[in-house]
């Protein structure tokens, strides 16, 4: 195991607790050891732009291998030596004033999400407030975390006890960088685990902004709470490989929780991880077709279609397909592009160029292999230089397409016929994603049925992305597994430990 090292050996700067606000902060930095790490060489430092202007919004200081490693070392030292784990109704009262300091800057937080992330400034604003909620529903949890006792034989005891599992790596993503933090860092702080955070450096600032919220509690002990950017991936990968993590807790793409999956194999670290999905929008014949259309766009321009639930197949019966395809269409042509700050503005942009021309590159691909109803392009009233991209729909029947198979991560829509409920099953399942679908039809015992087949974690009925702290959220097949939010949400941060105690000695 690695040495904690004292601060002097990191260079670190502690400021006193009146100067620590989340809102002085102008550059992102890590955080080690109960202390920003001040000290860093030029080269670390990074930019992170804003995707409505191109133009630089903020800057971050990247992590090296060496501040990784003393990253893990305290917080192990911090699990092993500190009263923590052992202390609830301090961990849950430090997620209390967390909430309650968050609530107070929401203002700030939400405006530097919306220019580093490019989202709508409802959507910041329903994230920031949908973390908040997180924190103070484990707050509560924290202070419930009960075994049970079974006397097996007269004064013969097996006690069932629950306890924090260890240290905790949390690798958050840029799409929701305060929700997809606090659903993670909440249970296992909550359950009494210490925390080795990576945040994505698109959104650096604004993470740190969230965490000065929290490290302000001077009674957290030192190590208990670490936080790193990266820009790249070795430190991240170390971070995975290192023997002294006791679990990961990931939201990303499928293809990096294979890896992450395998880098860790030989330390069997234990995993949580939700990863991509293909959401398909199951509209029967009975669906009101005007309603299932405001709700399939709003399902689908979340975050501009960046998000693991957003709906990105549309599955309707053929009976009602060409008004439903027309009237959908229609409604996402008429979605207002523009920077997250403007109110007229019903979807922002993309979270970077390089991802904008790829969605340009996909709409071209469509056409020559789909019906096109829609093609998505660059609109002439938004920024220049800003990632934006309007809304696409296209038409396949073809299951073995890769706009069908392959998760698009943006506002293109493909839409599919069915003739029968069994074929819509069929159709939403022959995908090797599981996370997030939905059913729109007024028939409830049709809709149980449906939602009982197909093989996704989440099945909302004329809805859609209506997620909440006390319900459990997660994937089948290779949208990952274990769960998120709600009692089960503190599983993946506690291990079940058997004590046998006999008495009648």
């Amino acid at each position: 195991m690695s040495r904690c090292p004292e601060p002097a050996t990191l260079r670190l700067w502690w400021a006193p607790a009146a100067h620590r606000k989340a809102f002085h902060v102008h550059l992102a930095e890590n955080y080690i050891h109960g202390q920003w790490v001040k000290d860093h060489a030029p080269a670390q430092r990074g930019d992170s732009i804003n995707p409505a202007t191109g133009e630089k919004a903020a800057q971050f200081v990247a992590a090296s291998v060496q501040e990784v490693d003393a990253a893990i070392a305290c917080a192990r030292h911090a699990f092993e030596t500190t009263t923590w784990a052992q202390q609830p109704k301090l961990r849950s009262d430090v997620l209390r004033v967390f909430a309650d300091r968050l609530e107070h800057n929401k203002a700030q937080v939400v405006q530097t999400l919306v220019q580093l992330n490019g989202k709508l400034q409802r959507e910041a604003e329903g994230e920031v407030m949908a973390s908040i909620s997180e924190l103070r529903y484990y707050a509560g949890l924290a202070r419930n975390l009960f075994g049970r006792v079974i006397e097996m034989e007269p004064e013969v005891y097996s006690h069932i006890e629950r306890e924090a599992i260890g240290v905790a790596a949390i690798i958050v993503p840029w799409n929701a960088p305060v929700t997809l933090l606090v659903r993670s860092l909440a249970p296992a702080l909550a359950a009494g685990c210490t925390v080795v955070i990576k945040a994505a450096h698109q959104t650096a600032l604004v993470h740190t902004q969230v965490m000065a919220c929290l490290v302000a509690d001077e009674r957290i002990p030192a190590g208990v709470i670490n936080s790193f950017i990266e820009q790249d991936i070795v430190a991240t990968q170390h971070l995975c490989a290192h023997p002294e993590v006791d679990v990961i807790s990931f939201t990303g793409s499928t293809h990096v929780g294979k890896q992450i999956a395998l880098s860790t194999a030989k330390n069997l670290t234990r995993l949580s991880l939700e990863l991509g999905g293909k959401a398909p929008a199951i509209v029967r014949s009975d669906a009101d077709l005007s309603a299932a259309v405001r709700g399939i766009v709003g399902g689908a321009c979340v975050m501009a279609g960046q998000m693991c639930t957003a709906i990105s197949r549309v599955l309707v019966h053929e009976s009602v397909s060409a008004d439903f395809s027309a009237q959908l269409a229609q409604a996402l042509a008429q979605v207002k592009v523009g920077p997250g700050d403007q109110p007229s503005s019903g979807m922002g942009p993309l979270i970077d160029q390089r991802n904008q021309a790829r969605l340009l590159e996909e709409v071209r691909a469509a056409a020559q292999d789909c019906r096109v109803l829609l093609a998505g392009h660059v609109p002439d009233d938004t920024p220049r230089g800003g990632a934006f991209i309007t809304p696409s729909l296209v038409a396949t029947q073809d299951l073995n397409s890769h706009f069908v198979q392959d998760e698009i991560f943006g506002p293109l829509l493909t839409l599919e016929t069915f003739a029968t409920d069994t074929e819509a099953v069929d159709r939403a399942n022959a995908t090797r994603y599981g996370l997030a679908a939905s059913v729109w039809t007024p028939d409830h015992r049709a809709a149980r049925k449906i939602a009982r087949h197909i093989k996704f974690g989440n099945v909302w009925v004329n809805a859609h992305n209506r997620l909440f702290a006390e319900i459990e959220t997660g994937g089948y097949r290779q949208s990952g597994f274990g769960r998120l939010h709600g009692v089960e949400g503190l599983n993946d941060f506690m291990e079940t430990k058997h004590v046998f105690m006999p008495c009648n000695d």
